[in-house]
């Protein structure tokens, strides 16, 4: 570089040069144009020249997602009275919440229950949010005489629609005559089936793009977990269930604040090189330290040589009892994850308990919904895992009880039943009152 070259070729020290740079003694670092052989000006002359022209180009498009409504019981739902409605469960769009929300009985008093109403609402908080909308209700006699309407596939002379605020909403107060919907194919086992679609308007400016660099994902964990793999230099032993498992200390620090403690702490023993695990088969400590090393969850089928899904679900309960106890967070919530996917009839009650026992609310919830369906129920009961979950979590048993009487009350639909109304606007640009 050319300070560089200034500094190790410079005049002698009787030049003026030299009694300057020994005026300069103290200072951390010259100024670069001085040590530069070039000057600013001649530097400013050989830098290339703006560009006379440039551009950049305005996107703009729509983020599209879509829900399904199944709205069952339909007969039942009927008289619930006019400007009640029933919510679909909350679906997130470009960043923002929707809700579907159905009046059996209409939403305006001036109709008298002549027309059902169907309306999509902005669910989160949110200011002028453009969107596209389309409202489907479903002919399932299979002709595909679907009820559409919509807003994406054709010129919109005001552009797309703006909610306002959160709770305004977009819709048809009579979007059906209701005594042509009960006798229409619309309406099949006392069910209506609608979808809606939502297109969040967004815009960026996009400039000219003049390097290409592809860069790899992380593969981090790979050089860590070959660590594990190739087994050098590990300076730990662990004992579990007859099997010996070597590791290093200062990867399960790392990752665990609770071996961090164990061997780093001030309680360490400065010699300990084996350590035994109690309360724990071998092949789940396998499976931690797997996590430990690769941030993932192993191949159950090849740790166990099985392949059920009996078996991955008694792994991921025994893994999340043991990232518990070694506070591993993530893995916990990826066993809290797997175990709701797999949730049934036989292991449903023994991951409730152990759901309870673990702290692990949205894994519990899951369990107790499933446990409460009518069809479900009995069944649950007479197994032995709902035995154990008597015992070792009595308390439990009353929340269940609660979630029973619940799904009693709602059996017409899991929809929830409201005499509020939307916090916010209608089509028509009325504030309502939301509770969503």
């Amino acid at each position: 570089m050319g300070a560089g070259r200034a500094c190790r070729g410079g005049p002698s020290s009787s030049s003026p040069a030299a009694a300057a740079a020994a005026a300069a003694v103290g200072r951390p670092f010259p100024p670069i144009a001085a040590s530069c052989p070039f000057s600013s000006s001649s530097a400013a002359a050989a830098a290339p020249a703006a560009p006379s022209e440039t551009a950049s180009t305005s996107v703009t498009k729509t983020v599209n997602g879509s829900h399904h409504f199944k709205i069952a019981g339909y007969p039942l739902a009927k008289g619930i009275g006019v400007g009640k409605y029933i919510a679909s469960e909350c679906f997130t769009v470009g960043g923002y919440d929707w809700a579907i929300y159905f009046y059996p009985d209409g939403k305006s008093p001036e109709d008298g229950a002549a027309y059902v109403s169907l309306f999509i609402a902005l669910a989160s908080e949110g200011t002028d949010v453009r969107a596209l909308f389309e409202l489907t209700l479903v002919d399932q006699s299979g002709k595909g005489q679907d009820k559409v309407h919509t807003h994406f596939g054709r010129s919109l002379e005001g552009g797309p629609y703006t909610l306002k605020y959160r709770g305004s909403m977009w819709g048809y107060k009579r979007f059906f005559k209701r005594s042509a919907l009960e006798t229409s194919d619309y309406l099949k086992d006392d069910c209506l089936l609608v979808n809606c679609t939502v297109g969040v308007v967004q815009s960026h400016t996009e400039g000219p793009k003049i390097y290409t660099i592809p860069v790899p994902p992380s593969n981090m964990s790979q050089h860590i977990g070959q660590l594990l793999t190739d087994g050098k230099r590990t300076d730990i032993t662990f004992e579990v269930d007859g099997e010996v498992f070597p590791a290093h200390k200062v990867v399960l620090a790392a990752r665990s604040p609770v071996f961090r403690a164990q061997l780093f702490g001030p309680m360490k023993d400065k010699n300990m090189k084996r350590i035994t695990i109690e309360d724990m088969e071998a092949s789940v400590f396998k499976a931690l330290l797997h996590f430990m090393y690769w941030d993932e969850l192993p191949d159950i089928e090849e740790l166990t040589g099985l392949n059920t899904t009996w078996v991955s679900t008694l792994m991921a309960q025994h893994l999340l009892a043991a990232a518990d106890r070694y506070a591993l967070e993530r893995l916990k919530l990826l066993c809290e994850l797997k175990l709701c996917e797999d949730v049934a009839i036989n292991t449903v009650a023994n991951t409730l308990a152990l759901a309870e026992q673990h702290h692990c609310y949205q894994l519990k919830t899951v369990c107790l919904r499933f446990v409460a369906l009518p069809e479900n129920l009995k069944a649950v009961m007479q197994t032995d895992g709902f035995d154990y979950l008597q015992q070792s979590c009595p308390s439990l048993l009353t929340e269940l009880l609660e979630y029973v009487a619940k799904v009693g009350e709602h059996s017409v639909s899991p929809c929830l039943y409201s005499n509020e109304v939307l916090d916010g606007g209608d089509a028509n640009g009325r504030r309502v009152k939301p509770r969503i």
